[in-house]
């Protein structure tokens, strides 16, 4: 069965689009799909009851991927791959790398094709692409290869270990959000004002950098500490709504060690860290129904 993580991006999105570094963690909650011999090539999608054709111009995103995925495997006969997705769509989580990742995994096994999971994680880029025009890379290292990583576009993932696990809870604001739009809105911010923009990037650097440090250490509170002001600088790029502010500082109220938007902003996803598991449940219950817990070991 092929699986592909969802993922949360700790610190440093849209600065890593534009080659700064970022971290970011694999969770476990994705997307796992099933491939097999077929009369014709069809991608199934739960919970969505989709049935797409692989179509290299349709006028679907899934159809394009689809038919970019089939085309890395020139001779193999039609396949029909069914896909269950856990994770809600546009809201930062990486919902299309992890479907990209599992629908590759899946042929890869129907195939019998081994490969790691490093090459998987570059193959899904191609994917990616049909969705986001000009990604970083970071959602489907993730999806493919998961722990917590330091990521700059182009250099190969560096894992990050520490003694401690991370505890976040990820609460979904019910905002979709195009990620290809809110990258070109920054690109447009950065074109438009550099000076403001390359000096947001230049913050966003070092708090990625020294929260690599308290990832190491284990000093969560520190990271907690790093993560709210990566927000606030995520929020000066007209990138966080209201509703993602609100549940940022209902969070922090209720004892989360930090809370920040995650992924493209616009809407979608926000997480909080907890200092321990108990601590993480009694948040989810802030969060609401739409929350769930992830622990990350690094």
């Amino acid at each position: 069965m092929g699986f592909g993580r969802g993922k949360v991006i700790l610190l440093g999105e849209h600065a890593v689009v534009h080659g700064c570094p970022a971290i970011a963690v694999g969770i476990e909650r994705g997307v796992t799909a099933t491939a097999a011999a077929a009369e014709r090539d069809l991608l199934r999608l739960s919970p969505w009851d989709l049935a797409l054709r692989a179509d290299p111009k349709g006028d679907e995103p899934l159809e394009r991927a689809f038919a970019v995925a089939l085309a890395m495997y020139p001779s193999r006969p039609p396949l029909e791959v069914s896909a269950q997705v856990d994770l809600p769509a546009g809201a930062g989580l990486g919902c299309s790398a992890a479907i990209g990742v599992a629908v590759l995994d899946a042929i890869d096994e129907a195939l019998g094709i081994e490969r790691s999971r490093t090459d998987l994680a570059t193959a899904a880029l191609a994917w990616e692409e049909i969705f986001h025009g000009n990604p970083s890379g970071i959602d489907n290292t993730m999806s493919a290869i998961g722990g917590v990583g330091f990521y700059r576009k182009g250099d190969a993932l560096r894992p990050l270990r520490s003694n401690k696990p991370l505890h976040l809870v990820i609460g979904y604001s019910g905002e979709s959000s195009s990620t290809k739009q809110m990258v070109a809105s920054v690109g447009r911010q950065l074109k438009s004002d550099r000076k403001r923009v390359n000096k947001a990037f230049e913050g966003i650097e070092v708090l990625v950098r020294n929260a690599k440090l308290a990832i190491e250490a284990g000093d969560h509170i520190a990271l907690g500490q790093l993560l709210d002001l990566n927000h606030t600088i995520l929020s000066s790029l007209m990138l966080c709504t209201t509703k993602l502010d609100d549940m940022c500082q209902a969070a922090r109220h209720a004892g989360a060690l930090g809370a920040k938007m995650t992924g493209a902003g616009g809407g979608g996803c926000m997480f909080a860290l907890a200092p321990k598991r108990d601590e993480a449940l009694r948040l989810q219950d802030v969060l609401g129904e739409d929350s769930f817990v992830a622990e990350v070991s690094a």
